[in-house]
């Protein structure tokens, strides 16, 4: 989805940066995109959420090329992968998913705030109802359950939107912090779970439906 995601806003007019882990991968994705001629450019960057030290290198890029930032959606996400570990040591889901975000976030923030109503666009799931904070083993050692480290992404995902848009209005800030949930859509995204790839042709909706949530949540006035 978030490749149709940055292909809608191009198609506006809007200047996307397309912030990938495989610039491999990245750069064949963003030509697909010019090859439609949209009147927006797309610009490839490197970013690996699951890596801080990366977030920082993003972010220090960002900053020397762009004076502003009207959007920040943060749509990298990892889906009930066998156990694994971010660069820092975090469990791989709430690594990736929650505080390589969180990181992202605050450190543009100044940025945002400073552009004047700007938007933070957080793709979260309705998988947040299966999970719970577990504060004390946020890493899951031990008796690791996929599904539920997953929810508990997700719902990381939506108390930190929640107390981030609190924060700025409290402040007097005019950006606006929103979640979306993409709803069930078929993407590489579920390339971990069996059950997701069998049932996708039947009950699945495409990848340009599944953007739909996110691209509202990032421009409807």
């Amino acid at each position: 989805i978030g490749w149709d995601t940055a292909r809608m806003l191009a198609q506006k007019g809007a200047t996307v940066i397309m912030a990938c882990r495989s610039l491999d991968k990245a750069n064949p994705a963003a030509d697909r995109i010019r090859a439609l001629k949209p009147s927006g450019k797309v610009i490839v960057m490197q970013l690996d959420l699951g890596d801080l030290d990366s977030v920082r290198a993003f972010v220090n890029e960002f900053r020397s090329q762009y004076n502003c930032l009207d959007l920040l959606i943060n749509n990298a996400g990892v889906m009930m992968p066998p156990y694994g570990k971010t660069r820092q040591g975090f469990e791989l889901q709430f690594g990736t998913n929650h505080l390589g975000h969180f990181a992202l976030t605050g450190l543009l923030i100044d940025m945002l705030n400073t552009t004047g109503n700007a938007r933070i666009v957080t793709v979260s799931s309705g998988a947040h109802n299966f999970g719970d904070i577990q504060f004390d083993n946020l890493n899951w050692e031990g008796n690791y359950n996929p599904t539920r480290a997953y929810g508990q992404s997700k719902l990381a995902n939506l108390l930190f939107t929640y107390e981030l848009h609190r924060k700025l209005e409290a402040t007097g800030h005019n950006t606006l912090a929103v979640a979306a949930h993409p709803g069930w859509t078929a993407t590489n995204l579920q390339q971990s779970v069996g059950f997701f790839r069998i049932l996708n042709p039947f009950l699945a909706q495409s990848a340009d439906m599944g953007a739909w949530p996110t691209v509202y949540a990032a421009t409807a006035l």
